[in-house]
């Protein structure tokens, strides 16, 4: 968890503490509070030490019970401060993929430029409606979020419409180790590296490979994604961190400019990946 993130949390903990202690009705303690409340005590202190991230309803729930209803507002929006960069897959997962699929499209659709660096998977950009179905399955039973996979595939695959549209440019750095990566049977995942094959030289695509003997200046790490120069949205495995201050999405551009001088482009991209479509033999 970021630094930032916990933070600000300790920092809306202490503000709980404060409105429990300042009660109008007289100081409260922790165990008459969570009496109030119907909750276990370890919950309030939780909160009030920035263990556990409130809901909104935990927000208005202890701003009623304190005695300082008004507080809510400043507390929710103390909430969505830090829950604007530390999104929560448990929480964005509730309703399935296909909701987050349209939410992510909806801000790239707002995007004329792209650059997106990827070291684990296909991006989903260029992914195949097979491809992506496997992707989805995978990440729905790890967690536990509505098996939505048709819906999501074709919310996935309707974002390769931005591709089509005029003034569109997708900057995409892969390193090969993703082109070999079996999340899917050998067959979709021959299909999958064909589409990358064609995909090389369209007007609105820049795509290059990181060969796996490639000299690195930096280790490939997570995957993330710049849209314009106005927000990094980078994935991990209980979230998704969106990232809007001009300081660090200067940081993720360096070091997509340091992968890039790593790849290969054009016809020699072409052969990194189908040096691994024939390994495939099928």
């Amino acid at each position: 968890m970021s630094t930032d993130y916990q933070r600000a949390r300790q920092d809306l903990g202490r503000r709980l503490r404060e409105l429990r202690v300042e009660s109008p009705d007289g100081r409260l303690t922790g165990t008459e509070l969570a009496h109030r409340l119907g909750w276990t005590q370890s919950k309030v202190s939780k909160l009030e030490n920035g263990r556990q991230t409130p809901t909104v309803d935990d927000l208005r729930a202890w701003a009623d019970a304190t005695g300082h209803p008004a507080a809510f507002g400043e507390l929710r929006a103390r909430l969505r401060g830090f829950e604007s960069q530390i999104r929560s897959w448990r929480r964005q997962l509730a309703a399935g993929h296909r909701p987050v699929q349209d939410s992510w499209n909806a801000v790239i659709f707002e995007s004329r430029t792209v650059h997106e660096w990827e070291n684990s998977l296909v991006p989903g950009f260029l992914q195949t409606a097979d491809y992506a179905r496997a992707i989805f399955v995978g990440h729905s039973a790890l967690q536990h979020s509505p098996p939505d996979m048709e819906d999501a595939v074709r919310a996935r695959v309707k974002r390769q419409e931005w591709l089509y549209r005029p003034g569109k440019r997708l900057n995409l750095l892969v390193w090969e180790g993703a082109l070999w990566t079996r999340v899917c049977p050998a067959d979709v995942l021959a299909a999958q590296l064909d589409r990358l094959i064609g995909v090389v030289g369209m007007d609105t695509v820049r795509l290059g490979i990181v060969p796996l003997d490639a000299k690195l200046s930096l280790n490939p790490a997570n995957a993330f994604c710049i849209l314009d120069d106005r927000l990094v949205a980078v994935e991990d495995w209980h979230a998704e961190l969106w990232l809007d201050d001009a300081e660090t999405i200067a940081l993720y551009r360096r070091v997509w400019d340091t992968f890039a001088e790593s790849a290969v482009f054009g016809a020699e991209a072409q052969q990194v990946i189908a040096r691994v479509r024939r390994s495939l033999k099928v």
